[in-house]
């Protein structure tokens, strides 16, 4: 049997027990998986914004999600669609729930991942927790009541 000196033992345990204390001390202050979009704006190779009812700023151009699939199609054709695309809210509009629901479809047909900003937390749209949604153009709205008739016919009466 070998038999160590009592200063060897001593020294080994004081070193793993620093050894242990330092790692935990490093995982102490983690982020627990939560990442802040300003640290991660520059490595995606897309940025869309979100715009008034469900539309999509793309580059300064005001897109329907129609439009928005039709851009990914294009970019597809030319070889150039992005692997990782971010979504932030623009000065307009923030990001609602009917742009992450269109994005989880453009992530269904297209198989980019998607990212947005929740607060400055970046989170990925996960299209089996978020209701894909069927791809809209984006119509005006209709007036909410019609003008009453009226007769321009000389001799009548208002």
């Amino acid at each position: 049997m070998i038999r160590f000196s009592t200063w060897l033992t001593r020294a080994t345990v004081a070193i793993m027990l620093g050894s242990t204390l330092l790692l935990a001390g490093c995982h102490f202050g983690g982020t627990k998986g939560e990442v802040t979009t300003a640290s991660m704006k520059g490595q995606f190779d897309a940025t869309i914004q979100s715009y008034k009812e469900g539309q999509f700023l793309v580059d300064g151009a005001v897109l329907s999600a129609v439009d928005l699939g039709s851009h990914f199609a294009y970019l597809k054709d030319q070889g150039k669609l992005p692997k990782t695309v971010l979504l932030e809210s623009s000065d307009d509009s923030k990001i609602r729930k009917q742009h992450l629901q269109y994005m989880a479809r453009l992530q269904l047909d297209y198989g980019f991942r998607t990212f947005y900003d929740d607060k400055g937390t970046l989170k990925e749209i996960n299209p089996q927790d978020t209701k894909a949604r069927a791809l809209e153009d984006h119509h005006e709205r209709a007036p909410t009541a019609a003008p009453p008739e009226q007769n321009h016919m000389p001799g009548s009466q208002y």
